[in-house]
């Protein structure tokens, strides 16, 4: 690994966010599970949570890509929501955000949403800027 790999390297790993969330009854739907666009929304604001952490600029959603809901989030569980910067480039850089279920009163835990989204810098003029 060069110094520049390194660098970007320890700049992902600090920017690494983690977010505990109950799923109360006001954002699930008649089915008793977590409305999709609740937990989207929930996503995109980690994703530019980390996203600001690593680049700390403005940065805007640019696009979600490929959000995969494999189990669904009844209420009365916590989920935890976990973003992670997957790649960077000049003005543009994506996060992978993933979303886990863990029962209140058992230890059981498991992977319920995954996705992508992207994000581009933006200067003053709301015009796209270098991340570095």
């Amino acid at each position: 690994m060069n110094l520049k790999t390194e660098a970007i390297q320890e700049l992902i790993n600090k920017s690494k966010t983690s977010i505990f969330k109950a799923v109360f009854p006001n954002t699930t739907n008649h089915y008793d599970t977590l409305f999709g666009g609740v937990a989207m929304q929930l996503m995109d604001e980690v994703a530019f949570i980390t996203a600001t952490r690593f680049s700390r600029k403005k940065v805007v959603t640019v696009s979600s890509d490929r959000i995969d809901f494999k189990v669904p989030i009844a209420a009365g569980t916590i989920i935890e929501l976990i973003g992670e910067v997957s790649r960077v480039g000049t003005t543009s850089l994506d996060v992978r955000v993933e979303i886990f279920i863990e029962e209140m009163y058992s230890k059981k835990r498991e992977q319920a949403i995954t996705g992508n989204f992207s994000f581009v810098a933006i200067d003053e003029n709301k015009k796209p800027t270098p991340i570095f």
